[in-house]
């Protein structure tokens, strides 16, 4: 037997004369296959190698084992792409199913939003993402007139009648505002005719003027409205809001489905309107005693609130905000009307604090759900690129600074209640159509000196030992403008001549004022004496300095 050769390096020599190319047994070589494919032109060819004659049956053979070669292999990845392939569609299908839903679905509630939008605010739905100021008249103050009906209340006589009329004075820079409440039965000219006549009751005047139908129909009403009521109080009115039951249920539905108010009434016992009973059953045949008292409890009554914090559901919001005390049995609405102005303008500051507590103003979302679904009930002249303005406004302005300007209440009221042509009205004290005294009185409150329009109660204690010394200061603090509304005498003498104390927050106008006038700092904590409710700040008064003291 001959022994191969063997390399120093351990390789058996290649066998002599052996061309690229040549096929050795039955065994072709990939390599020299793919090079017979990529040398048939000896142009091509790279250096050292030359042209091999490939007949087609050769080329054919060479193809045919690497196709089965491949064929052993690939059955199992093809299946693999396959099935890959098919979880993908799928996968695409789905998530092209589920966008097309989301758009479907972002579309119809953009386009409710959008009609919602149209019949609360003027423009279009691009120009919320702007934030234009409110319009100002020349003391920098908006002013709203709000106008409640109740048309969407089946069957309720008189649903176009502005029972409910409020005045919203705001200011933008200073971030104070003032309610104003417009007694529905203020006698006045209409200035056309109107189902009285031309002369009546102002709740008529928004339907006698309100032409047609539909939206515009009462945003031009509500114009109108806004110059009519404005030319009696004195005032440049710039905007208008018309509210209806449904307004009402859905913004205490909207902050959580409660607001909290206090009844502050004159008789012990708080407030009671027998008038709104039926809500309990009573009238009703099929509804037994037991019954109207589990429904309304403690005595059957659906208006029926101790003095005193109480929460209120959205029907009790609704129906306090028309209790008048006028069926019998009742009490705490001796003043019927102005009553129930008090208690709006409650309602409304209530409703703001719990959609500030609640986080619906800090919430784009929320406030955009609540426009919507007031989209059919809630009308204003207000322009959609002004609505982020109105937010921000409902959230900077705290509670302590919203004010209230009272018509009939202090030593002098403007307006009081009388016959005219036989019809129990409400007109000015200082005449009959004269509204003077009236404007006198708002554009006071409404002044920019924050002495004058923060109007911040004061109560003067005199802890001196000498008699008179809290009148004495009392005048020259109301012939400043100041508001005194508690004088006393305390038998604890104080060590220093004044000591100044501040309650609750705002007032800074106030304050300041005080604080330059009396030469003092608020002492901080509560006052050492008992105050009534609605005073803001206390000042006690001790013996003045003596000569000794002062050198």
């Amino acid at each position: 037997m001959t022994k191969n050769k063997v390399s120093m390096d351990g390789f058996v020599p290649r066998r002599q004369n052996r061309k690229v190319g040549v096929v050795i047994g039955d065994k072709p070589e990939k390599n020299s296959i793919r090079q017979r494919l990529q040398l048939r032109d000896t142009d091509h060819a790279p250096l050292g190698l030359t042209r091999a004659k490939i007949s087609r049956a050769e080329i054919d053979e060479s193809l045919r084992v690497i196709d089965e070669s491949e064929a052993h292999e690939a059955p199992r990845h093809r299946n693999s792409v396959k099935v890959q392939s098919s979880k993908k569609k799928w996968i695409k299908r789905l998530l092209i199913v589920i966008a097309v839903l989301v758009l479907a679905a972002g579309s119809y509630v953009g386009f409710k939003t959008i009609i919602a939008s149209g019949n609360v605010f003027q423009g279009s739905l691009i120009d919320v993402f702007q934030n234009v100021p409110l319009q100002q008249d020349e003391n920098g103050r908006t002013n709203v007139i709000i106008v409640g009906t109740s048309e969407d209340d089946p069957g309720h006589q008189g649903a176009s009648l502005t029972d409910s009329m409020l005045i919203l004075s705001l200011d933008q820079n200073k971030k104070n505002a003032f309610m104003i409440s417009i007694p529905r039965d203020l006698y006045v000219r209409y200035g056309t005719a109107c189902n009285s006549g031309y002369m009546g009751r102002i709740n008529e005047y928004y339907d006698c003027v309100r032409e047609g139908v539909g939206v515009d129909a009462d945003r031009e009403a509500l114009k109108k409205e806004a110059d009519f009521v404005g030319n009696i109080v004195g005032l440049e009115v710039q905007y208008g809001v018309n509210v209806n039951y449904t307004v009402m249920r859905e913004l205490v539905n909207a902050v959580g489905g409660s607001i909290t108010v206090t009844i502050e009434s004159r008789d012990p016992r708080g407030q009671m309107d027998s008038n709104f009973d039926w809500k309990c059953g009573v009238g009703d045949r099929k509804v037994s005693r037991a019954e109207v008292l589990r429904r309304c409890p403690p005595n059957g009554h659906f208006i029926d609130f101790p003095n005193g914090p109480v929460t209120l559901d959205a029907e009790r919001a609704l129906y306090l905000a028309q209790a008048r005390g006028d069926s019998a049995p009742t009490y705490g609405f001796e003043q019927s009307n102005f009553d129930r102005e008090k208690n709006q303008q409650k309602i409304i500051k209530a409703l703001r604090e719990k959609a500030v507590s609640a986080g619906v103003l800090a919430d784009f979302g929320k406030v955009s759900a609540v426009i919507d679904a007031l989209g059919n009930n809630l009308r204003t002249t207000f322009e959609t690129k002004e609505f982020r303005t109105l937010v921000s406004l409902a959230q900077d302005i705290k509670s302590e600074d919203i004010k209230s300007i009272s018509l009939i209440d202090g030593d002098s009221p403007a307006v009081g209640t009388g016959m005219v042509n036989g019809m129990s009205v409400v007109r000015p004290n200082a005449g009959t159509f004269d509204y003077t005294q009236l404007q006198e009185l708002i554009q006071k409150r409404l002044s920019s000196d924050p002495i004058v329009s923060e109007a911040a109660p004061i109560a003067i204690f005199n802890a001196s030992g000498i008699s008179g010394l809290a009148k004495i200061q009392a005048d020259k603090l109301e012939l400043a403008n100041y508001t005194v509304a508690q004088i006393d005498s305390i038998t604890t003498v104080a060590s220093k001549q004044y000591a100044l104390y501040k309650i609750g927050e705002g007032n800074k106008g106030t304050a300041e004022k005080l604080q330059q006038l009396f030469g003092v700092k608020i002492t901080s904590g509560k006052p050492p004496v008992t105050v009534n409710g609605d005073v803001r700040f206390v000042l006690i008064i001790g013996p003045p300095p003596t000569s000794d003291s002062v050198n």
